[in-house]
């Protein structure tokens, strides 16, 4: 691609790099220039304008977008992603309904590694998406790019089968909350008002095409505990319990295994978020929630959650994993901050 100033009487079919006042009228960057802008730019006293030239080994930027998300996403719909059409060098990918974002890392940096005027910005992996939300944008920079640039872009990103990037869709539908409660009244700051943390959790089910179909409330003891997990016939047990779990072998992990169940992992490097346990009875998952989760405020669970949600495995690596980027935004409304002044062991236990 040529780029630069020329006279505007030689300046038909190439593409305008800035936008030209014509007395009173703009004539926009990008356009490709015709007889009748040409004799526009004359009659308004343009002598000579700024363009880019395309060779003829060259694509044009909407084209080249355009082919790239095809790559990227080979199949939209199986994707849960919606294509944008192209307008000025851009293809915007479009979560089609709730997920969570699946993509190959690697393979979009070595997409971004082609040409840097190849450009693929995305949303973090396993972010959360609401239907309408962008996980992506194809830009191509300059007003064209080299064909042999982009074919290897392509090239890379159809490497991968299920394509490189995609939306993971919720397949679990339903959850059962589990709370237990402290006999003679709550013995730590975290156990506060269930209703509320039974609406924080119920909302954050709601985004993930998910209902909170049982509410279950029973004593803070390994046995009862037990007994109410292997009862549950939703997809999902999450279970909340009005004393921090403070060790695998506390209530809530010791009364999963009671049920016949496994913990997976108790422990998470995510603040707030440190004190969720992950397990599962049979296949059904089950979520041990930390204290936190009583606040809408994003926490750890939630990360775990909306993977569990929709069908990704979580492996303890994986929650390991998370502890990069994991220290999460303080939270104002937080009774003990993580900073500032010292904490006793009662309010330490907040995660």
């Amino acid at each position: 691609m040529r780029f630069g100033p020329i006279p505007v009487a030689d300046a038909e079919g190439a593409i305008l790099a800035h936008s030209v006042d014509l007395g009173g009228k703009r004539l926009r960057k990008g356009v490709t220039l015709e007889a009748g802008h040409i004799a526009s730019l004359i009659a308004s006293g343009h002598d000579s304008v700024i363009v880019a030239r395309l060779d003829a080994g060259d694509v044009h930027e909407n084209d080249a977008a355009a082919a790239l998300a095809a790559a990227l996403v080979p199949d939209p719909e199986a994707s849960g992603l919606r294509l944008t059409a192209p307008f000025t060098g851009r293809v915007n990918l479009i979560a089609t309904g709730p997920g969570v974002v699946v993509m190959d890392a690697p393979v979009l940096t070595a997409v971004n590694g082609v040409d840097p005027m190849i450009t693929l910005a995305t949303v973090p992996p396993f972010h959360q998406m609401t239907g309408g939300g962008m996980v992506a944008t194809v830009k191509i920079i300059s007003y064209g790019v080299a064909r042999d640039h982009l074919d290897l872009a392509c090239a890379l990103a159809t490497g991968v089968d299920a394509g490189a990037i995609r939306l993971a869709r919720p397949v679990l539908r339903t959850a059962t909350l589990i709370m237990t409660e402290i006999a003679g009244g709550h013995d730590s700051t975290e156990a506060q008002a269930p209703d509320k943390g039974r609406a924080a959790i119920a909302a954050r089910l709601t985004p993930l095409d998910m209902v909170l179909d049982g509410v279950v409330t029973v004593p803070h003891r390994e046995g009862e505990l037990a007994a109410a997990i292997a009862a549950v016939r939703s997809d999902l047990v999450l279970i909340l319990t009005g004393s921090a779990t403070s060790d695998s072998a506390d209530v809530g992990p010791a009364a999963l295994r009671l049920a016949g169940g496994r913990v997976e992992r108790f422990g998470m490097p995510v603040d707030p978020g440190n004190l969720l346990f992950l397990g599962r009875l049979g296949t059904r998952p089950v979520i041990g929630l930390p204290g936190c989760a009583r606040s809408p405020a994003l926490n750890g669970a939630d990360w775990v959650l909306s993977r569990i949600a929709c069908g990704l495995d979580v492996s303890g690596q994986d929650i390991a994993a998370m502890g990069i980027g994991g220290l999460l935004k303080e939270i104002p409304t937080r009774p003990m901050p993580r900073a500032g002044r010292s904490r006793d062991q009662s309010a330490r236990k907040q995660d």
